[in-house]
């Protein structure tokens, strides 16, 4: 199993950018593919982003995609994602999670996930 920490959460105005990381201690994280989940109050977990092991493929909810960027750094086990331009409505708590290989959009894919960090975006 993969342990994952996210970092980078905080709080930001509207129109302001983040950039979250989510490290791994697993020697072979080159070869999980990463999603990026998030939960607001009162709402399901949803998929954000997803990248391959390889950073081949990256993969992005509708509602983020031209604003948020996933990436990743194989030597340095972490995952990041750039969020630019933020809404009030992204604000939620952020999860990372690692399954081999290929991410999905389905939560129950993942077996590893991190503890969640928090994003709250202000009017």
């Amino acid at each position: 199993q993969v342990q994952l920490v996210e970092s980078g959460g905080g709080l930001v105005q509207a129109g302001g950018s983040l950039r979250l990381s989510c490290a791994a201690s697993v020697r072979t994280f080159g070869s999980y593919g990463i999603g990026w989940f998030r939960q607001a109050p009162g709402k399901e977990r949803e998929f954000v982003a997803g990248i391959t092991w390889d950073s081949s493929r990256t993969y992005y909810a509708d509602s983020v995609k031209g604003r948020f960027t996933i990436s990743r750094e194989n030597a340095k086990s972490t995952v990041y994602l750039q969020m630019n331009s933020l809404k009030p409505e992204d604000t939620a708590v952020y999860y990372c999670a690692a399954r081999m290989y290929q991410p999905t959009i389905l939560e129950h894919d993942y077996g590893s996930w991190g503890r969640g960090t928090q994003v709250t975006v202000s009017s």
